[in-house]
């Protein structure tokens, strides 16, 4: 997978309730990239996506915005080597 980064995402915020996790999956699937978001049990909106890093890049920006009526505090973000998992990007639903 070469030139193809994984970039995972911690959302922090207003960021549950919002539509954010459909709203970055119809950016991530613009965007051209895969992987998956979900909502996380401290309020928090995880993601793990990959692709090329300037596309991760535009990603993450849109995600320290998000959708209109998201509030987003923080981004914490950590790098890795792609794995060439996904086929698509998808919103997993928490049970």
């Amino acid at each position: 997978m070469s030139g193809t980064r994984r970039v995972t995402l911690r959302i922090q915020g207003k960021v549950q309730g919002v539509f954010f996790r459909e709203s970055a999956r119809t950016e991530a699937v613009r965007l051209g990239l895969t992987g998956w978001v979900r909502n996380r049990s401290d309020g928090a909106v995880e993601a793990v996506v990959e692709g090329a890093p300037a596309v991760l890049e535009e990603f993450i920006r849109w995600c320290q915005r998000g959708p209109t009526q998201a509030r987003v505090s923080g981004v914490e973000r950590m790098d890795g080597e792609a794995t060439g998992e996904f086929s698509q990007f998808i919103v997993e639903r928490t049970s």
